[in-house]
């Protein structure tokens, strides 16, 4: 079922999602089970599954001598996502990227996607490689998101890339995109970064779910201002939660977000780790409390595959 029908059947009831990340090469899928399993009781309409692009990995071949090798670390997505489907009887989203696909591949994928019985795709550009100071599409990829998207409502619409084909039985895949309560990190502005999230709305999307914020206010600033560009469609808040004491550092320097002075002020205080994950359990508890009064459609945790602290914020809310 697409994700806005799931939100129209609801009534305005705000659902509960979660977004999960593939296991890497040579792991058990049984570990992201485990990790599944607490949050099911919470009845989740729909779970993300995300994609990473490619990496370089450097093998040692001895004599100080290093073997540049191109790996996908992370594979499997559509089999984790056919597999969460059968396992738990729910929808699942596969991320589609633009970085490290080429249309072609982007297409093939969107066709597996549709002969899986998927019904949502997740549309994001991704980003640059660690080796790229900017984003750099493959060689026959799209550029933007947006591009992703015209790609997807083109074969919605029985449009394939080459091939003149009677079309019987096309694709209508309900489109998200990524929107961004603090701006793009790219973006010169937040007016700006608006200006392309409509674009992508004009280009097909049928919902919006935000980067992590840790200041409500962000979000309902940034809603006012998307509704006000008629920006319409449904704008899911993401939260996640504060998990190690490290993430001061690093969330805002990878996803450049702010964190209020409240929040850093109760991580600086704790003694353990314990605490902090604590604290940021707290936190986002309160983040999902206000939330959900203001009637947010959903409720989309970003789980990073543990589950606990996420069970223990749902416990609290739903």
């Amino acid at each position: 079922m697409k994700v806005t029908k799931h939100i129209e059947k609801a009534k305005g009831n705000t659902l509960f999602s979660f977004e999960i990340i593939p296991p890497q090469k040579g792991k058990s899928i049984q570990e992201l089970y485990d990790n599944i399993d607490p949050l099911m009781e919470f009845n989740p309409p729909f779970i993300d599954v995300t994609t990473s692009r490619e990496e370089f990995v450097y093998i040692d071949k001895g004599n100080g001598l290093l073997d540049k090798k191109l790996t996908r670390m992370r594979p499997g997505t559509l089999g984790i996502c056919a597999s969460i489907k059968h396992k738990y009887n729910v929808d699942t989203i596969p991320h589609v990227l633009c970085g490290g696909f080429t249309k072609e591949e982007t297409e093939y994928l969107l066709v597996d996607c549709h002969y899986l019985g998927i019904d949502n795709v997740m549309a994001l550009r991704g980003d640059a490689m660690k080796e790229e100071k900017y984003f750099m599409p493959k060689n026959g990829g799209n550029n933007y998101a947006v591009d992703l998207v015209k790609q997807i409502k083109r074969l919605n619409n029985g449009q394939y890339l080459h091939d003149l084909i009677d079309v019987d039985n096309k694709s209508d895949f309900c489109i998200g995109v990524a929107g961004y309560p603090e701006k793009h990190l790219e973006s010169p502005s937040l007016q700006s970064d608006l200006k392309r999230l409509k674009e992508k709305v004009e280009a097909g999307a049928d919902y919006v779910v935000t980067q992590m914020f840790f200041d409500n206010s962000k979000y309902f600033e940034f809603v006012e201002k998307a509704r006000a560009m008629g920006i319409t469609i449904p704008i899911i808040p993401g939260i996640k939660p504060i998990a190690v004491k490290k993430h001061m550092q690093l969330l805002p320097q990878i996803f450049r977000v702010d964190l209020p002075e409240d929040l850093i002020t109760a991580i600086e205080k704790c003694t353990s780790p314990t605490e902090v994950k604590a604290v940021g359990i707290e936190w986002a508890i309160q983040q999902s409390l206000e939330l959900k009064k203001a009637g947010v459609p959903v409720l989309h945790y970003y789980s990073m595959g543990k589950s606990e602290n996420i069970r223990q914020i749902a416990k609290a809310v739903f």
